[in-house]
């Protein structure tokens, strides 16, 4: 098993989630990152989930909806979204958001984004 397995998030096949956001995965034993494409008009969705989620937003400007708050963000912001709190995000302005969410454990419902990566771990 090879110990250096280099990836890049624009190689990979991209999953289309709803109109205006894209998805890829990348995974460690207990970890998975989801780099995730907003696009400016796209569909949101008010969500919550049991467990954690951090984001980190690498490209463009965004607008976090968490409950009762908003807040606004680009370049290097980061939020911690706790489990249960209802939350979606929005693109401000005319640039696509480049969205990365981390994940400990493993999500069960986004393993087919990591697929890519069975060797690593076999």
């Amino acid at each position: 098993m090879a110990l250096a397995n280099l990836h890049n998030w624009n190689d990979l096949a991209r999953e289309t989630v709803r109109k205006g956001v894209e998805r890829v995965g990348f995974r460690g034993d207990d970890v998975m990152c989801v780099m995730n494409w907003l696009t400016p008009g796209m569909d949101t969705n008010p969500h919550s989930h049991t467990f954690e989620q951090l984001v980190i937003i690498v490209q463009g400007r965004v607008r976090f909806h968490l409950g009762d708050e908003v807040v606004e963000g680009g370049p290097g912001s980061m939020i911690r979204i706790p489990p249960h709190v209802v939350h979606y995000a929005e693109p401000v302005g005319d640039e696509v958001v480049l969205n990365l969410d981390v994940f400990a454990p493993l999500r069960e419902d986004y393993k087919h984004l990591v697929e890519y990566q069975r060797a690593e771990f076999e």
